[in-house]
């Protein structure tokens, strides 16, 4: 199965590069940035894309988790 590509809203890319997070998010795997990206997108309200975006930022900079499990760069399959 082969999952759609999300393509990255400006914004998204803006914060990311802002929080000086793009190589953290470059590292993860193509399915963990494709699905933060679909995750955000889908949200109904403003406050939730906002809380949904910090979440991933967050996870970013810990570098430690992917949408609240634990995550280490050793497990990740792509």
């Amino acid at each position: 199965m082969k999952r759609p590509a999300n393509p990255m809203p400006d914004d998204i890319a803006r914060a990311i590069d802002a929080a000086g997070l793009r190589p953290a998010y470059d590292a993860r795997p193509w399915y963990q940035r494709n699905d933060y990206l679909g995750w955000i997108a889908r949200a109904k309200r403003a406050e939730t894309r906002a809380k949904r975006l910090q979440q991933m930022l967050d996870e970013l900079r810990a570098g430690d988790a992917y949408m609240k499990m634990p995550w280490g760069r050793g497990r990740s399959r792509e």
